[in-house]
């Protein structure tokens, strides 16, 4: 029998396969399961153990900034930019979020 803790968590958690890696992405604030207002600006953490993943990922998720429509009207002609696959993975939950990694060097 599955415990009620592993049903409903008290945290938000996910186990994500990016790549073909295992890893972790999770946060700290309960409220992003129960209220949909904390899904404005709102933190994550990411672990994977991997080898040259040397501390969590501390990520700032802003589901309402839109500066990709600045960027693409700035230069229409150049290339698009590519985004790590954990950000992308995070877009399959928040369509168009943006993600600050908050000074650590993006992986995936």
């Amino acid at each position: 029998q599955v415990s009620p803790g592993l049903r409903t968590p008290r945290l938000p958690v996910w186990l994500c396969s990016v790549s073909g890696r295992h890893g972790v992405l999770f946060s700290t604030d309960s409220q992003l399961l129960s209220n949909w207002k904390s899904e404005r600006i709102f933190h994550l953490y990411f672990y994977s153990g991997q080898q040259e993943q040397t501390q969590t990922a501390h990520l700032t998720i802003d589901t309402h900034s839109h500066h990709w429509e600045e960027v693409q009207r700035e230069d229409p002609c150049s290339q698009q930019k590519r985004y790590p696959a954990l950000e992308m993975a995070i877009r399959t939950k928040w369509a168009g979020a943006t993600v600050s990694w908050n000074g650590t060097d993006p992986f995936f």
